[in-house]
């Protein structure tokens, strides 16, 4: 061996040692990627890197049936679609099979796929076998010459090929001409080509497991979902409004929390606690949850009062007289404390002190007979109690139970093995309750003790619900209305201030107006007029 062969196998060997580092370096960073775009596009970018490649083509395996274009690449030609270019590949999927369903083998990406091996080829012009007619009037067109290529199937653990890996006129590193693929380009491929296929059946499986578990999850909300059309759409408007805010406070530049940012993989862990941040209303009885009116249970048991009310009239006409003056004023009477009632069992006004004391006094007032004959009560004890809730339609021992729901939905999530990423979800579900003076529940945390994602859930929670038409206690708020009262949350220490203002200075209530409330719903604005409303601080 002469001094120029020597010198030539020492910068062959030096440049094998590279290319070997180089792979080793390229596998660390496909196991990493999560998105499986970026991953498709860092192998086939890879793969020309380390045979230095005009260009390339990643396939993937579509049904079995044929080869369906994923990444192209050309250096020369300033080709670049699919993956994260943002350009679509018009080109039809490569036919593994004719039409009468024989295996084709004139295509070198299905020839490779049929017979399981790599194909080398120096020069496409002069190869038998394969049909290159499309290539050569690819090359008429463009005026590129496609000379070399290789091409090399993809596989898996089980050794099913899920892809094929074509690359293109391979280049001498220091002339730049166009050179067959080596035997080394050849292994150093094949050896990527081992890693990319790890790497991708690992992040396939990771993603059908991730889309299984939220698929999952979402049937747990479908049938919370649909034990109430009162609640319908809940758990999914409050996880979409945590992340506009949580996005909103990402971009935000100004204010405390101007330092707050999120990764990828923050954004999944705030999306899975959303989703599940009612799970524990699996367990809720139906019937408190549609409670509509202050007596109603399986049905609204205003109707019987009304009945024993037509009671009372009959025994008052029997009494004095059908047409005596003395019974019409009692009738109008009677009249008017149904009236009362009918209204004090809807629950959309605050009962007064005055209210509360003419539900008692009415329940003193009558006494009825039954169809039996059996004088009665005019209310239960029960039925009073019901009548005088001072607000809505729940009892404290309804609101109990309704409110245990964030007790079962913590026990439900604490029970689960979380991985890493996702060890922050029962926080971020469990603390949409809490109150930022520590007056929430269920633990009476404060605004120090809950992370930022968590408070973020909170407002989320309040503004759904505060603008939900679907509600059987309440008509739903129009945007103004909900702003003044978060702005006055803001104020009394229910609600984060500082996500407050971010709410109101990037607008996220436009964003989910737009998108969850009809337009009648959807008023005008003026945040200076909202409670508790501050201008952002000047950049």
């Amino acid at each position: 061996m002469n001094m120029d062969d020597e010198l030539a196998a020492l910068s062959d060997s030096g440049d094998l040692l590279e290319r070997l580092d180089q792979l080793v370096e390229i596998g660390v960073a496909l196991s990493s990627e999560r998105d499986i775009d970026k991953l498709l596009e860092s192998i086939l970018v890879a793969a020309k890197s380390i045979t230095n490649a005009d260009g390339g083509t990643l396939y993937r395996m579509q049904d079995g049936r044929s080869l369906k274009f994923e990444i192209v690449r050309n250096d020369t030609l300033g080709v670049a679609m699919g993956g994260t270019s943002g350009m679509p590949i018009p080109f039809y999927p490569v036919s593994l099979y004719d039409a009468q369903d024989n295996p084709v083998h004139s295509m070198v990406a299905a020839y490779a796929v049929h017979h399981d091996c790599s194909v080398n080829i120096a020069d496409a012009y002069t190869e038998k076998g394969f049909d290159f007619s499309g290539t050569k009037r690819f090359d008429e067109k463009t005026g590129y010459r496609s000379k070399s290529f290789l091409t090399i199937p993809i596989k898996n653990h089980e050794n099913e090929i899920i892809g094929v890996l074509q690359l293109i006129n391979a280049k001498h590193r220091a002339t730049g001409a166009v050179r067959p693929f080596s035997d080394a380009d050849q292994r150093l491929a094949e050896s990527l080509a081992s890693q990319a296929a790890i790497a991708l059946t690992n992040r396939l499986l990771i993603n059908h497991l991730e889309n299984l578990f939220e698929s999952f999850i979402k049937v747990i909300n479908a049938a919370i979902d649909d034990k109430s059309p009162y609640t319908g759409g809940h758990c999914e408007r409050v996880p979409a409004l945590t992340m506009m805010l949580a996005e909103a406070v990402n971009r935000c530049d100004t204010g405390p929390l101007r330092d707050f940012n999120m990764t990828d993989r923050d954004r999944y862990e705030l999306k899975i606690a959303g989703l599940l941040h009612d799970c524990g209303k699996v367990t809720t009885p139906v019937h408190v949850v549609d409670k509509a009116t202050k007596l109603q249970t399986i049905f609204d048991r205003i109707e019987l009062i009304d009945t024993r009310f037509e009671v009372v009239k009959r025994d008052s006409q029997l009494a004095l007289g059908v047409d005596s003056s003395v019974v019409k004023q009692r009738l109008l009477e009677i009249e008017d404390d149904r009236k009362f009632l009918r209204h004090a069992n809807i629950g959309v006004e605050a009962m007064k002190d005055a209210d509360i004391a003419r539900v008692k006094d009415i329940a003193c007032k009558y006494r009825w007979r039954d169809f039996s004959g059996m004088e009665r009560n005019f209310l239960s004890e029960e039925e009073i109690t019901n009548l005088t809730i001072r607000a809505g339609t729940l009892t404290k021992d309804e609101r109990q139970i309704i409110n245990h729901h964030i007790d079962v939905t913590i026990q439900m999530l604490e029970a689960l093995p979380w991985p890493k990423h996702l060890s922050n979800v029962v926080e971020y579900a469990g603390g949409h309750h809490e109150r930022m003076d520590g007056k929430g529940y269920p633990r009476g945390l404060t605004r120090e003790q809950m992370s930022v994602q968590a408070r973020c859930m909170g407002i989320a929670d309040i503004f759904e619900a505060l603008t939900a038409r679907d509600r059987p206690y309440k008509k739903g708020k129009t945007l103004s209305e909900a702003l003044t009262i978060l702005g006055k949350f803001k104020l009394n220490g229910h609600i984060d201030p500082d996500l407050f203002d971010v709410f109101m200075w990037e607008k996220v209530y436009e964003k989910y107006a737009c998108e969850f409330m009809p337009p009648d719903q959807i008023d005008a604005v003026d945040p200076g007029s909202i409670p508790g409303y501050v201008p952002p601080p000047s950049p």
